[in-house]
């Protein structure tokens, strides 16, 4: 038996590992930076479906949550305990530390309103947009 006919498995293995791989799901991954009263950066891009992962830094004095809301949904001022039901996905962070973390975007496209669940932070003005695309 010659060499070509396991060249032509080697390749054909290659290829639809490569095919594999461009099936599963995308990973995202962002550093951001949680200050008084602003997400940086505020505005955030990712696949349906993506593991997003997020490397929040706390700079402020005061603890602050990265709070997605679920698609179609708005906090109502001020943050409280009507406003849970309606969050996608949440982290805090102590002040003057930072954490990882990760989850599964939405399935669903659209843009999801992102905000600060400590009181008082989101009449400041600590909002931001979570697009899923």
């Amino acid at each position: 038996m010659g060499k070509r006919p396991f060249l032509h498995l080697g390749l054909a293995m290659l290829f639809a590992g490569l095919m594999l791989s461009a099936c599963g799901p995308k990973k995202v991954s962002f550093d951001v930076e949680l200050s008084d009263f602003k997400f940086t950066p505020g505005a955030f891009e990712v696949p349906t479906g993506a593991e997003v992962t997020l490397n929040l830094t706390n700079d402020a004095s005061v603890v602050h949550e990265f709070v997605v809301m679920k698609l179609g949904t708005q906090v109502s001022m001020p943050f409280d305990d009507n406003d849970e039901g309606n969050v996608f996905w949440e982290a805090e962070v102590e002040p003057g530390s930072a954490g990882t973390f990760t989850f599964t975007a939405p399935s669903e496209a659209g843009e999801y309103q992102l905000v600060c669940g400590t009181p008082g932070h989101l009449e400041a003005g600590m909002v931001g947009t979570f697009t899923v695309r």
